[in-house]
């Protein structure tokens, strides 16, 4: 083996400004520089595994880790290997050259002696120099695994020039010592450190030593067969990864090396009716080290409220590994991750019907917005997205469909869904849709507005309606007038004074013949206006319908004995004050009397007691 010579010479880059720009731009956040540095040393060591695999290498592997030191009196972190470590050539042609990947030439070298490229994390020769972010002179002392190599020093203050020399180092492997920059001082305390590789090496599959401990999972749940797994393994990896969450409601252990490699767990939380979307749930890693929490493009954004873990060396990173790029793979590992979350929740529910009904309350949430935002997803979803009734009943969309065929389809044959958003203060309507044996959808979660809609184009002659859009004739118009016990003089009559007694030009007075069972006066909400409105609140963002005023309807029932009543009395105070308490209960059916006019109608009730 030749001898290490002394030299002096330039790293072989265009530019005297590389690590200034370096420093500056390649890496949005300089704590970067450690999960590369470790990167870099687990390489070294997996690279050794793989040449003893091969017969290539025959000595004693050894306790294999790398050991992450500080010493603040120096001023210095110093990353440790014992892995293949590099002779003096090496030094010249994966440090000197920059941007030329030493794990790129070693899978080269062996792509027809292995399949198992998933080992190997370093892509960029860059990474290396990410240390110069934060130190002023970078130290490497490594001795090579082959047979009779020299160690060997190579040092460099950060310009383009540097130092090879001989070096003492008795056993193979690689140290790196940063001499770390008054500028980045932060670094040079432990705790900050420690942060930095819980953050970004708790599962890389070499152990990691910092501070006399081990402090990494070198094989953690996803990396391992489903079949080896027990539903115990899950909650506690679950538990590691939250440990302030509730136990998740199930999991889906993803698995494919083909058209792309992608291993990982999603888990689908307890989210409620609650639209949270926790993007730092899910991490991205790359061969088990941590890449970020963005991962919008990867995952579909109805499911950006799962919690858990992907892994794969398919997606394309820039070159700081810090931002997803456009690629075909990302959309296929969208698409994959999509199907599986379908067929998971396709599964429960064929397999126990009675648990996914349970579960409902907290998975709706997802299935509905997968349904708005998923032209694939709604394909299987129809089989298992569920409608709950007022009863606490649920029913598939085919089921619900001839439930309510018979008794809520119109003169058109368009069959009328009723649904109310608010189970307590609808409960007038909601009884009274009951007594003519209608049934009424509890409508509730956030995005029900939109899903509403959703299901109006996807399902034929179907329509939703909100228990108090219309009166029930005109909800479900089958054609069948009631007779009025009124000449359509006193209903000219009625208005009128109805009209003179509101006086608002929001409310739009009718009197209609309905069955007696009603409520003397009722007041609706026209279902568009209505819809077009909570839709606008819902999304956030200003619109023409979100900015105009509610106009309601206040329906007159001319069968009701107390509207008799109304027309009997003689015009006058008498009779203006009784059109006024029919009107509060209506407001308050709805609870919408509130302040000083729910102070005065409780006032006039009680002295007329």
């Amino acid at each position: 083996m030749e001898a290490v010579q002394s030299e002096k010479g330039q790293i072989s880059i265009h530019t005297e400004n590389i690590f200034p720009i370096i420093k500056k731009f390649l890496y949005s956040d300089h704590e970067i520089f450690l999960r590369e540095l470790v990167s870099n040393a687990v390489d070294a060591t997996q690279k050794l595994r793989q040449l003893a695999s091969f017969g290539e290498f025959n000595g004693e592997l050894g306790d294999l880790k790398v050991t992450v030191s500080l010493n603040e009196e120096a001023k210095t972190i110093t990353i440790s290997d014992n892995g293949v470590g590099m002779t003096a050539d090496e030094i010249k042609k994966y440090i000197n050259q920059i941007a030329f990947s030493g794990a790129t030439d070693f899978l080269e070298k062996y792509k027809d002696k292995t399949d198992d490229k998933g080992q190997i994390i370093g892509h960029f020769g860059l990474g290396f120099y990410s240390a110069f972010m934060v130190a002023s002179e970078v130290e490497i002392v490594t001795k090579s695994y082959r047979e009779n190599a020299e160690a060997a020093r190579w040092v460099c203050d950060g310009s383009t020039e540097f130092e090879l020399t001989p070096a003492e180092r008795t056993e193979r492997g690689t140290d790196i010592i940063l001499h770390v920059a008054e500028d980045s001082e932060e670094f040079l305390n432990k705790a900050r450190l420690r942060g930095i590789l819980d953050k970004y090496a708790r599962f890389l599959p070499v152990a990691i030593e910092f501070d006399g401990e081990t402090i990494n999972n070198t094989a953690p749940i996803w990396t391992k067969s489903p079949s080896d797994l027990t539903d115990e393994d899950y909650k506690n990896f679950y538990r590691e990864l939250y440990p302030m969450s509730e136990e998740p409601l199930f999991w889906i252990h993803l698995n494919v090396d083909y058209p792309f490699n992608l291993t990982g767990i999603l888990y689908f939380p307890r989210v409620k009716n609650e639209l949270r979307f926790q993007r730092e749930k899910i991490q991205l890693y790359s061969r088990q080290v941590f890449i970020t929490d963005e991962v919008k493009d990867v995952v579909p954004d109805f499911l950006m409220m799962l919690h858990g873990v992907i892994d794969s060396p398919d997606i394309p990173l820039n070159v700081s590994r810090s931002f997803l790029q456009a690629d075909s793979n990302v959309k296929k590992i969208n698409g994959y991750i999509t199907r599986k979350v379908a067929d998971k929740l396709n599964d429960l529910f064929n397999q126990d019907r009675k648990a996914f009904e349970e579960k409902f309350d907290d998975i709706g949430l997802f299935i509905k917005y997968g349904i708005l935002s998923d032209e694939k997803f709604w394909e299987k979803a129809k089989n298992f997205v569920l409608l709950k009734n007022t009863e606490g009943e649920f029913s598939t969309l085919d089921e619900y469909r001839e439930k309510t065929q018979a008794n809520q389809t119109d003169k058109n044959d368009t069959l009328t869904l009723l649904y109310t958003t608010d189970r307590k203060h609808q409960d007038a309507y909601i009884e009274s849709a009951r007594r003519r044996g209608y049934d009424v959808l509890l409508m509730d979660n956030v995005i029900d507005a939109h899903f509403i809609n959703a299901l109006e184009s996807k399902l034929e002659k179907v329509r939703f309606q909100r228990v108090d859009a219309d009166t029930l004739d005109k909800l479900i118009d089958k054609g069948l007038a009631n007779e009025s016990v009124l000449s359509e003089e006193d209903k000219t009559k009625l208005k009128t004074v109805f009209d003179e007694v509101l006086n608002d030009k929001m409310l739009t007075v009718s009197v209609e013949a309905q069955p007696t069972d009603e409520l003397p006066v009722t007041i609706t909400l026209p279902e568009f206006m209505r819809r077009m409105k909570d839709m606008s609140a819902l999304s956030g963002e200003q619109s023409f319908y979100g900015n105009l005023p509610l106009g309601y309807n206040v329906v007159v029932n001319a069968n009701h004995p107390l509207i008799g009543k109304v027309l009997a009395e003689p015009e006058g105070d008498s009779q203006k004050a009784l059109v006024k308490q029919l009107y509060d209960l209506a407001l308050l059916s709805q609870n919408m009397l509130t302040g000083s006019d729910l102070t005065a109608f409780v006032r006039r009730t009680v002295a007329t007691l």
